[in-house]
């Protein structure tokens, strides 16, 4: 067989031919051609009869990453066989390990792996960097004794040092590539979930709309919507969905097709959300739900039919009185039971009367003292700018609750609706 390459390399060798496997490394940021280039390299500098490089995977285990022959030949998994005992101890251990007979070594010969594969020259040693252990680059001979001298060792451990620093930069690399692939996506996820949100307020005589919804992540599991029904009739409806994320936001998107159709083919809100509630149920199969207020506004009278699905009262200032009453809750959340009863309520709106609509971003809001925004300080808002326009009052709201909260990550999402008759 022939002898290593490291027992032919003097100094300016040595450095030359790390030199030139650096460039190698360092030229892709590509983790599986690096890898490959690493095999290359290592079975060109050790002319080992077998090379393997391995990595953890997500559970931590090592697991073939790369695998060269001495004839440069990517070896398959059938032949994926080594001492995994010894692979294990040098990546636990963070040192190098070199037997020039692994069958006489009294450290290894006892182990079944080494007997059993008739392994002779062995060859091990970890890819780190700052200490921390990125895999092990292993080499062996089953042909005779005595392939790996000290100075293979040397080399392999040089190359090994080079190679992590290239791995280390390719898999930085990828996670950023898959980063931002990931921010893009959520963006145009958001930028869907957006466009399902009102576009323009209802323009009705002698009454102003207006809505706010501020996502606490990329995507929200809240949205509220403005419905014609006609014969100057509207519907307004605010939601949250009982999760957060992509899962939220998707059956967000669900429930709000779903409570269009149901409104729009039933003349009273009760029955509309009863049958929300069980086409709601029925694509619930993971347990989630949503709370939901909704309200049909008849333009002419003022009058509000509402039902309330487990959701955050909303807020009624009547300017006669200066009383602000909550609207509370008439049924359960949607999609909990098949069968949920539901009840409808009626408020009637005068000139100079609000309803507020929130949901429990809004309360549950936290500052960096970890205190609450609550019901009472939501409370005071409203009724010192209860003659504020709707766009005013939710505009001031979003930003009292922004100065709230400062620099503290948002706990949830916040979404508002105010409802003013003129």
């Amino acid at each position: 067989m022939t002898e290593p390459l490291s027992e032919s390399l003097q100094g300016a060798e040595r450095l030359a031919l790390l030199y030139r496997v650096s460039q190698a490394f360092n030229s892709s940021l590509d983790l599986d051609e690096v890898l490959n280039r690493v095999m290359d390299e290592v079975i060109a500098a050790t002319r080992a009869e077998r090379g393997f490089l391995m990595l953890p995977d997500a559970g931590g285990a090592l697991g073939f990453r790369a695998a060269r022959g001495m004839d440069q030949r990517t070896i398959e998994a059938p032949e994926f066989q080594i001492s995994r005992g010894l692979v294990d101890r040098v990546a636990r251990e963070g040192q190098p390990v070199l037997t020039s007979d692994a069958q006489s070594d009294d450290s290894l010969k006892s182990r079944a792996s080494v007997m059993l594969l008739g392994l002779r020259s062995v060859l091990c040693v970890p890819l780190q960097i700052k200490g921390m252990v990125l895999g092990v680059v292993y080499v062996d001979s089953r042909i005779r004794a005595g392939i790996f001298k000290q100075a293979d060792l040397e080399l392999l451990t040089a190359i090994a040092s080079s190679a992590a620093v290239a791995i280390e930069n390719a898999r930085l690399y990828q996670v950023a590539v898959d980063k931002g692939r990931l921010e893009r996506e959520l963006q145009l996820a958001r930028d869907m979930q957006a466009s399902l949100l009102p576009r323009e307020t209802p323009t009705i005589a002698g009454w102003e709309f207006a809505g706010h919804w501020r996502p606490a992540r990329e995507v929200a599991g809240d949205f509220y919507d403005f419905i014609p029904l006609g014969g100057g009739q509207w519907s307004l409806v605010i939601a949250d969905v009982s999760d957060k994320g992509m899962a939220a936001a998707l059956f967000m998107a669900l429930s709000r097709s779903i409570v269009r159709a149901s409104v729009t083919n039933n003349v009273w809100p009760v029955d509309g959300i009863s049958h929300a509630n069980r086409l709601i149920f029925a694509d619930s199969a993971n347990g989630m739900f949503v709370t939901m207020f909704y309200a049909q506004i008849d333009s002419e009278s003022g009058e509000v039919i509402y039902v309330n699905g487990g959701h955050n009262p909303p807020l009624w200032y009547r300017a006669a009185t200066g009383e602000l009453t909550g609207l509370e809750r008439t049924g359960m959340a949607l999609g909990v039971f098949e069968a949920a009863p539901y009840k409808q309520h009626s408020a009637q709106l005068s000139a100079g009367d609000l309803i507020l609509m929130y949901t429990d971003g809004v309360t549950d809001a936290i500052d960096a003292h970890g205190d609450r925004f609550g019901d009472e300080r939501l409370r005071r808002f409203v009724l010192d700018h209860h003659d504020a326009s709707a766009a005013d009052l939710v505009t001031a709201l979003a930003q009292a609750i922004h100065e709230f909260t400062g620099e503290a990550m948002p706990f949830d999402d916040v979404t508002l609706v105010a409802v003013r008759r003129l």
